[in-house]
């Protein structure tokens, strides 16, 4: 295996390692929406984590790894929101700096979030050679080490924690499902569900405006001229190298969803689990009632990733 891909003992060492400082989010069920999936469906609540969403998860583990001569000078990434707040967290923890790179139009909730947490805001383009190339900047003036969003491989296996808690909370199921964006979650998901449950078929929802990795896995290569177009601003990173990886190597199908139908599974989930998620956590419900030959009859884990929303400017309200 790639040396730079975890593998499950990353997983379990992740759990160890983030137990004193993540929550062990809950599961719900709706029968009301299990008769609509024609499937059983367990929802595993990463909205209620820390921060708000799964990526307390990977920054946790991810700013805990550290040596102590490297965690010193701090830690920068870049991010639209849910990242940078975890990982301005996560550095709290420990006591250490934090910088986050931030696109212009990214949710004002999620970066007054950030700035809550103590970290450092630094402003660019809406692209993403733009927030790589801040993040380097920043990592060579002050000397921090880059946490990326979703390719450091400390971060993945934190992520994948979410599917081993869950499996342990309520499995075995015969699917999981995840949002994919970057693919920092999907892939821990894949690398913590194949090693607990490997007959388990995994599954991907994207959003039909950023479907970078389902273009990507039809070629056989990554797609990286997308310019993401999507309600769901958590998942508008394109896939990275060793996420699509990951997506091959475990055989991720990747289920395309349009922004209107997110935003129908997003009021759904509101209304049957009386819980807030965001847009990209409801792409994990839509994908499973547009395409739910896929899902009929099976016992399936759902990852709803996050609930960080502008109250202010509800989809269905706009």
């Amino acid at each position: 295996m790639n040396e730079a891909i975890p593998d499950f003992s990353a997983v379990e060492a992740a759990a160890r390692r983030i137990a004193p400082f993540a929550a062990s989010t809950p599961i719900l069920r709706s029968s009301s929406l299990d008769a609509l999936a024609g499937a059983e469906l367990v929802f595993k609540c990463e909205n209620f984590q820390r921060v708000g969403a799964f990526k307390f998860r990977g920054a946790c583990n991810a700013v805990w790894s550290l040596e102590e001569t490297r965690a010193r000078h701090g830690v920068v990434t870049h991010s639209s929101g849910n990242h940078g707040a975890a990982l301005a967290l996560a550095a709290r923890t420990r006591g250490i700096a934090a910088h986050v790179v931030v696109p212009e139009g990214a949710v004002a909730a999620k970066l007054a979030g950030i700035e809550a947490y103590g970290a450092v805001l630094h402003r660019c383009a809406p692209t993403m050679a733009a927030r790589e190339a801040a993040a380097a900047a920043v990592a060579a003036a002050t000397g921090a080490t880059l946490v990326h969003p979703y390719t450091d491989p400390q971060v993945i296996a934190g992520q994948g924690t979410a599917a081993l808690e869950l499996i342990g909370q309520a499995g075995p199921f015969d699917a999981l499902i995840a949002p994919i964006g970057g693919g920092g979650l999907v892939g821990g998901t894949a690398v913590a569900t194949a090693a607990l449950l490997p007959t388990a078929r995994l599954f991907a929802a994207e959003p039909e405006g950023a479907d970078d990795a389902l273009r990507s896995l039809r070629a056989g290569a990554r797609v990286t001229d997308l310019t993401p177009d999507t309600i769901c601003d958590g998942l508008r990173g394109l896939i990275g190298a060793i996420n699509f990886d990951l997506l091959q190597r475990y055989a991720v199908q990747v289920l395309p969803v349009a922004d209107a139908e997110v935003v129908a599974a997003m009021r759904l989930i509101w209304e049957r689990l009386k819980i807030v998620v965001e847009p990209s956590s409801a792409t994990v419900l839509a994908a499973i009632l547009r395409h739910r030959p896929a899902f009929a009859g099976r016992r399936v884990g759902v990852v709803l990733s996050g609930g960080n929303v502008d109250l202010d400017h509800l989809p269905w309200l706009s």
